[in-house]
């Protein structure tokens, strides 16, 4: 390693990484732990539609303060 880099490495979650991303823009968030909240618990998309995946994989929600919008929910197709 070079002096300039740390030697400590934080793992964070994708949550935690969208957080730090959002208070780049002053919106001030919480990263919550996956499953812990009620829209982590119904489908992501209709099944109805043939193009649509069904491989879809939750990596977590964000509470969102101070803005008309209550939770962001993180997820991945594919």
């Amino acid at each position: 390693m070079h002096d300039s880099e740390p030697e400590t490495f934080v793992i964070k979650s994708e949550p935690e990484k969208f957080s730090d991303m959002l208070k780049e823009i002053a919106i001030d968030s919480t990263p919550k732990e996956i499953a812990t909240d009620d829209v982590e618990h119904d489908d992501y998309y209709s099944r109805v539609f043939s193009q649509t995946t069904r491989m879809v994989t939750n990596k977590g929600c964000l509470d969102v303060n101070g803005t008309n919008i209550d939770v962001i929910q993180i997820i991945q197709k594919g």
